[in-house]
């Protein structure tokens, strides 16, 4: 059984706002982050997407050609899933869009043989999976940085009790913070 493991970015008050990360995430770079980033990604056999994330991506990481950053040729390759029920065509390769049935679909495929699936960014789907109890791990990894306004991550409404399993310190005071499902 494979386990979900949601992976987001984000402030200390939780804003994850892509039109935003020049202020919050990109101040922040490191190797020991973008290692951890690289060592996230390299370690899963599946990525599941909302369609808003895999619409900004998609185009870009599909351009690349040469295992830009070391993880190009495994975000090119790795099966991808996008749920969503407007999105007309999934042309990133060995794309699959989830369309019905999306808890049924999800706990499906983690069901299956294989390493983790990870959840990249993607707000409002970690929202729905949360709620539906198919969150297995959350990674955050947060900056430290105060926004006082932007997209959130866990937006109003949504309610989890965590359980800490794990910190780690990175460079300019970055924490990744690691929690399971209490």
């Amino acid at each position: 059984m494979r386990k979900l493991i949601v992976s987001t970015w984000m402030t200390l008050d939780g804003v994850f706002d892509a039109e935003s990360m020049g202020q919050w995430f990109n101040p922040y770079d490191s190797q020991a982050r973008q290692d951890l980033i690289r060592e996230g990604i390299l370690s899963a056999d599946a990525i599941l997407f909302g369609r808003k994330t895999y619409e900004m991506l998609a185009p870009y990481w599909s351009s690349l050609k040469n295992n830009e950053m070391g993880i190009a040729a495994k975000l090119n390759s790795v099966q991808k899933y996008v749920v969503s029920t407007t999105l007309k065509e999934a042309s990133w390769e060995n794309s699959t869009i989830i369309r019905e049935n999306i808890e049924e679909e999800i706990a499906r495929l983690k069901q299956q043989p294989g390493n983790e699936i990870q959840v990249e960014g993607s707000g409002e789907l970690v929202q729905s999976l949360t709620k539906a109890g198919l969150v297995d791990e959350y990674q955050l990894l947060v900056h430290p940085v105060i926004m006082g306004g932007g997209k959130r991550f866990f937006a109003n409404g949504i309610q989890a009790g965590l359980q800490l399993t794990g910190t780690r310190r990175l460079d300019k005071g970055v924490l990744l913070l690691c929690y399971q499902p209490a």
